[in-house]
Formats: C-alpha cells, sequence, structure tokens
C-alpha cells in the first residue's frame, strides 16, 4: 500500500513562516549577545590590591560603564532568583527548615547592606588577589543582598498562603514535586515575585554605585562603572560631568525598566487568579511586539523534548504527597533537639563576635557608639513621618485615579530606582551656602532614595481598591474626611506599613553615604553611625565596622520586631481588603 504524502496544514505553513519583526528580533538577541560578550570579557584583568583599575571621567566612556554595570547588575539577579526558588520553597515546604530560614531571612533582610561591604571586598580579593574578578565579585554579592532576601520572603509568603484547593488538586493529580513546583508553586507566586524583584532591583541601584567604588584600610577600590565614574568626578570637582552621568543614570534606569521589568510585569497579569479584572492592567509595547513574533513558539518547540527528559529524571524526588506522620512524642523530641542545636550554634557565634569586639573596643566607646546609633534613629524617625505626611495622600490621588497613575507610576520607579548619591554634591554645596548642618541636612539625603518606597506601595494600595467599594462609596455619599476614613486610609494602611518598613530600611542603609558627604577637597560630616562606619571602613578597623554593623543591626531588628511587625500583622487583619 502506497503511503499517502501528508501536506502541512495552512495554519502550520504560516506558523513556519517567518515575519519582520522576526528579523528585529533576531537582530536584537545577537546584539545583546554580543554586547554581554564584550564587556562581560573586560571582567577579568590584573590587579594589584592598591592599585584599581584606572577610571575615566572621559564622557566618551560613560555607555561603556554604563552597561558594566547593568551586566553587574543581572549578574546579582540570576542568582538571587535561584536562591529564591530553592530556599523559598523549602521553608514552605518543610517546618523545621522554616523555623530556621524564615527568622533568617526576616533578620538578614533587615541589615543594612553597606554595613558589611568593606569586609565582603577583603574576603573576595582575598580569593582572587591577582585579578579584578575579586571586586567584581563583590559587587555583584553586594548587589545580591540587596535583592534577594525581599524576594525569598515574598516567594515563601505566596508559598504558604497558597489556597488549600490548589494543593489538593496537586496531590490528586499525582504531580511529582518537580512538576508541582514549575506548574503550581511558581505560577501562583508570579506577580508578586515580579513586583518584589522590581522593586528590589530599584534599591539594588544604590548598593551597585557604592559598591563600585569604596576605600579600605586606606586603599581604593574601584571598578569602572557609572558609580565609580561619578566617584571620581566627585573628586575632582567636574560638576558637569557628574551631572552628564546623573542624566545617563536616568536613560539607563528607563531603558531597563521599559525593556524588561514593564514587559515582565505586564506578562506575569496572564497568573492572576482572580475573578474580578482590574481597571487599568499594566501594558507593554515591547511585549506587544515579541508576541507578534514567532520565534518564542520555535524555542518553546524545540525545548521541549529536553524540558521532558528533565521531568522524567526528576521524577526520582518522588510526588507531592501529604507530610509523612510521626508518633507526636517522637516529633516533640526532634523538635527539641533541633531547637537545642541552633540556639548552641548562634550562641557561639555571637560569644566570638563578642569576644573579637571586646578585644579590639574600648567598653565605653560600644556606649557611645550605641548613642551614635539612637541618633540616626532619631533621623529615620523624622523621614517616616515626613514621607506619611506628604506621599500618603498624594500617593491615594495617584493610585484611585487610572489616567494619572499610568503616567506617574512610571516616573516614581525611577526616582525610586535612582542612586541618591549621585547628587550629593549640590548638597555640599547647598549647605555650605546656607550654613545648615548635616546633621539636619543629611535627613533631607536619606530621604531622597528613602522616601518613594511609601509612595510607591501607597500608589499599588490604592490601585488594588475594589471598583465596587468606590461605588458603594460613591452611592453612599461618603466625601471629605469621612472617605478617607472609611475607605482611603483602611484600604491603603497595609500597603502603607509596607513601604514605610521599606524606607526605614533604605533611610538606614542611605545612612552610611548620606552622614558623611564630600565634593572637591570639602567634605561634611554628621554625628551618627554611619559615619562611624564610613570610617571604620576607610581606616580599615574591621572590628569597630563590625561593631557599628551589629549595633545598626540590632537597632533595626529590634524596632521591627516591636513596632512595624505587629504594625503589619494589625493592618492585615483588620485593613486588609
Amino acid at each position: 500500500m502506497t503511503k499517502l504524502r501528508q501536506f502541512p496544514s495552512g495554519g502550520a505553513i504560516r506558523a513556519a513562516r517567518m515575519r519582520p519583526v522576526d528579523l528585529f528580533v533576531i537582530c536584537g538577541v545577537v546584539a545583546l549577545f554580543y554586547l554581554v560578550v564584550r564587556v562581560g570579557a573586560t571582567t577579568d584583568q590584573p590587579f594589584r590590591p592598591g592599585n584599581p583599575p584606572a577610571v575615566s571621567t572621559d564622557p566618551g566612556n560613560l555607555p561603556y560603564y554604563a552597561a558594566r554595570s547593568i551586566l553587574r547588575m543581572f549578574a546579582g539577579l540570576v542568582p538571587a532568583v535561584v536562591f529564591t526558588f530553592v530556599f523559598g520553597t523549602w521553608a514552605a515546604r518543610s517546618r523545621r527548615a522554616a523555623k530556621v530560614i524564615v527568622p533568617a531571612i526576616d533578620i538578614l533582610q533587615s541589615v543594612p547592606v553597606l554595613t558589611f561591604l568593606s569586609i565582603t571586598v577583603t574576603g573576595f580579593v582575598a580569593l582572587f588577589p591577582h585579578s579584578t574578578l575579586g571586586l567584581e565579585c563583590a559587587s555583584v554579592f553586594a548587589v545580591f543582598t540587596a535583592l534577594v532576601w525581599n524576594m525569598a520572603l515574598a516567594f515563601y509568603q505566596s508559598l504558604a498562603t497558597q489556597p488549600r484547593e490548589l494543593d489538593e488538586a496537586a496531590r490528586l493529580m499525582g504531580l511529582t514535586r518537580w512538576q508541582r513546583f514549575w506548574k503550581l508553586d511558581v505560577p501562583s507566586g508570579m506577580i508578586s515575585q515580579v513586583w518584589n524583584g522590581m522593586i528590589s532591583f530599584g534599591a539594588a541601584w544604590f548598593a551597585l554605585s557604592a559598591s563600585e567604588t569604596i576605600s579600605v584600610n586606606h586603599r581604593d577600590n574601584a571598578l569602572p562603572g557609572i558609580g565609580s565614574y561619578v566617584a571620581q568626578a566627585l573628586d575632582d570637582g567636574e560638576g558637569a560631568r557628574v551631572a552628564l552621568a546623573v542624566g545617563v543614570m536616568i536613560v539607563t534606569v528607563v531603558s531597563v525598566n521599559f525593556f524588561f521589568w514593564r514587559p515582565l510585569t505586564a506578562w506575569a497579569e496572564r497568573f492572576r487568579t482572580e475573578e474580578c479584572e482590574i481597571a487599568e492592567q499594566p501594558r507593554s509595547w515591547f511585549l506587544q511586539l515579541l508576541r507578534r513574533s514567532t520565534l518564542p513558539g520555535r524555542l518553546a518547540r524545540a525545548l521541549r523534548p529536553a524540558g521532558e527528559r528533565l521531568d522524567r529524571a526528576m521524577r526520582v524526588l518522588g510526588t507531592a504527597r501529604g507530610r509523612l506522620r510521626h508518633d507526636a512524642a517522637r516529633r516533640r523530641a526532634a523538635d527539641i533537639a533541633f531547637t537545642v542545636l541552633c540556639t548552641a550554634a548562634v550562641a557561639a557565634i555571637v560569644w566570638k563576635a563578642f569576644s573579637y569586639v571586646l578585644a579590639h573596643v574600648p567598653l565605653p566607646e560600644i556606649g557611645h557608639d550605641a548613642l551614635l546609633a539612637l541618633v540616626t534613629y532619631g533621623r529615620v524617625l523624622l523621614l517616616v513621618a515626613f514621607s506619611t505626611v506628604v506621599w500618603v495622600p498624594i500617593g491615594a490621588w495617584i493610585g484611585m485615579n487610572p489616567k494619572v497613575n499610568r503616567i506617574a507610576q512610571p516616573v516614581v520607579q525611577v526616582l525610586a530606582s535612582f542612586p541618591t548619591n549621585f547628587v550629593f554634591p549640590l548638597a555640599v554645596v547647598v549647605l555650605g551656602a546656607s550654613g545648615i548642618s548635616l546633621n539636619w541636612g543629611c535627613i533631607v539625603l536619606m530621604a531622597l532614595g528613602a522616601q518613594w518606597y511609601v509612595l510607591f506601595n501607597v500608589i499599588a494600595g490604592a490601585g488594588a481598591i475594589p471598583g465596587d467599594l468606590r461605588e458603594a462609596a460613591a452611592d453612599l455619599g461618603l466625601r471629605g474626611w469621612l472617605r478617607w476614613r472609611k475607605l482611603i486610609l483602611p484600604a491603603v494602611f497595609p500597603s502603607y506599613v509596607t513601604g514605610a518598613l521599606t524606607a526605614s530600611g533604605g533611610a538606614w542603609n542611605a545612612s552610611i553615604q548620606a552622614e558623611t558627604v564630600s565634593y572637591g577637597t570639602t567634605t561634611l560630616t554628621a554625628f551618627g553611625i554611619g559615619a562611624y562606619i564610613q570610617q571604620a571602613t576607610t581606616d580599615g578597623d574591621f572590628a569597630r565596622n563590625f561593631l557599628g554593623a551589629v549595633l545598626m543591626s540590632v537597632y533595626v531588628v529590634v524596632i521591627n520586631r516591636l513596632f512595624w511587625r505587629r504594625l503589619y500583622r494589625f493592618a492585615m487583619k483588620r485593613c486588609a481588603l
């Protein structure tokens, strides 16, 4: 019997036909790959401590420096995503692991990144003593730590609050642990993960600009990047080139948001499981362009066999069945042993740390340093109070007006992502001309980078108010203060608490650079723990640097536990919609 030849259908022929947009996408991918290889090839250069790579303030180098900075940002983002998926899932699926991972992430999220920057720089330089890879790894690690804790905690919370119906469906369908992870866990937490990643990515720009140039033990360590370019221009007193770098930084942040985060947030809306459709969905011209291309479908079909093989290989992990049932007394004994072991390990670490500090720092100085931390905490309180009074009404107005929100939200994202230390030289000039002490002026400098988190979160909270509640308030005739008290404030309060908590942590981090600012030959110093850490870092005094970092971290953790976390639980219990 002659076998008839099967011709492809018309739809298959149209799907296989190349489109003009495919050529554009191919050119873009090739250009991106070339830039990554070309820029990445220059990261491994000969290096001697005290003789860092030269940073030129020639404006022609700015595009290259911006590319180096962007490469470090995404080099820190990739391991942050991997860490988030691994440890977030582990904490959500293991009760004992959660007792260690969740408190550790909660504490590490509160620790300012810049406090341990000098320690990490010294450690990575020791690993690569003759190559700039040590400095590169230290910079990428600073970006990683600025990103990962918020992302991991958000992913864990999305898994911990996963609807019971989805969990039962996964068990009834006999999904393997791997299938459950990719088909259920990741999609269900995608929206929160993308938004938290975008906010964390904005905060990481500040850590990157600080990590690209740092002085340890009076040795300058600098990497070619936009942050080191600004630092060098500040030292040379070249205000025009600082302004030019600020413009390039704005273009860089806007470009990353346009080509990466905006399409990602619009794409993540496909995983929304709410019954009611949001009034104003994120839109992306770049995502629409990619969707017209046939290349993503071709790539998916090409990778499908590899995905099926990986799925079969991961079946050895077993299925997502219920937890094993153990004897209650046996489980209680295991929990006690686990708690004792963890407590002993923490106690040993604390004892070693205090022994090291007391061997190098006099006891009265520790009390003085605690006073410095208290002064900085007072500045943080003033900053949060100012942000509350100013930005809560404005954020609510923006969030409840979709047309205004569409224009203002990208602007707020850029402001939140912009490294504020780029405008510190202007502050030096203004403070010097006005005679205002940096003890008060640094509050404004800290606010330049931290206040936007309050505004951003309030906008998101106001925009999420359901339309039926707004219509009900209008039908009931709620106006003025009554409308604020009954509808707007309860609706945005959980988002405000999240923003205020983030702004508080950002202010602590910003104090390390805001309490000591310089431009040319002029240096201003404020009374606070941030200036103390900065001076200890410059002197290479690791004991005092560690002491300042510990004191700042203790203040942050205690305040978060006693105030912010309780306020957050109250907001979620009484005010969540």
